[in-house]
């Protein structure tokens, strides 16, 4: 399980930082995946500007911290890769 640091995730737009395991991000767009009625899925898109790799964080609104999970961009696919700790 990953350890969310923050509050308000659904706050975060374009622009604004957060850190993935120690690692400084910035994000590049936050919107919702799929609209299921009571939940939506949401998507952080991400990149670390120093080493230019992207990487996108998923979860549900209704439940964050259970629901969260990590991905980066490999050629075209977003493979999901495990992290321990977000904050912003």
């Amino acid at each position: 399980m990953v350890t969310v640091k923050g509050k308000n995730i659904e706050k975060l737009k374009k622009g604004d930082k957060l850190k993935i395991d120690g690692t400084e991000m910035e994000i590049d767009a936050h919107y919702v995946m799929i609209d299921h009625g009571k939940t939506k899925e949401m998507a952080i898109e991400c990149f670390d500007p120093k080493k230019d790799e992207d990487f996108q964080i998923r979860y549900f609104n209704d439940n964050v911290e259970l629901s969260l999970e990590f991905y980066k961009l490999e050629e075209i696919v977003y493979n999901k890769i495990e992290v321990k700790k977000i904050e912003f």
